[in-house]
């Protein structure tokens, strides 16, 4: 129960050092997302009903910055990330398998795919209800960038976040771990 605070206090921490990041100029103002790593994380190492409130706190953090009313009309309507997190986090715990006997590649490419999927969806969400579907490279580069990144970043804060979950005594690490 302690990692799971330590993984909602990372959480709210990492949505807010995320504001202050600058996109990067090199990848088309690509920005740099470290929050679905840590519920993609949170997702391998929590039980079922943690997981969940860990990726409602994630998406509620999300839908708060990202809802978006233009006159009448909602562009991003509230929920959408909630539920978007939670689909994406059950599948990550599904995998769980994996993780448990120390497999973590699939994770960290996972990461990275999701993480581009939570803005693949975000972008439709927007371009549909302004009724205008374009791609064009700068929009491929701002959905595909960060997930890239995600996947850069993924093994490094996986195991930075395998240590604070060994140092809390996480009760749910996997069994090989658990008779060291």
């Amino acid at each position: 129960m302690i990692f799971f605070v330590v993984l909602l206090i990372l959480t709210f921490l990492a949505q807010i050092v995320e504001i202050f990041l600058p996109p990067l100029d090199w990848m088309y103002n690509a920005h740099i997302y470290i929050v679905p790593i840590i519920v993609f994380y949170g997702a391998m190492s929590l039980p079922f009903p943690l997981m969940l409130s860990l990726a409602f706190f994630a998406g509620l953090m999300l839908d708060a910055l990202t809802v978006q009313v233009l006159g009448t009309r909602v562009e991003v309507s509230l929920g959408w990330s909630i539920l978007l997190y939670a689909v994406l986090a059950s599948i990550m715990h599904g995998l769980r398998p994996l993780f448990i006997r120390g497999r973590w590649e699939v994770h960290c490419i996972m990461s990275g795919l999701c993480t581009s999927a939570i803005l693949l969806s975000q972008y439709l969400m927007i371009a549909f209800r302004r009724g205008s579907l374009s791609f064009t490279r700068e929009a491929w580069w701002q959905i595909g960038g960060p997930g890239v990144l995600a996947m850069i970043m993924a093994p490094l804060a996986f195991w930075i976040l395998h240590t604070l979950a060994r140092v809390t005594r996480n009760p749910y690490l996997p069994e090989a771990e658990a008779y060291e």
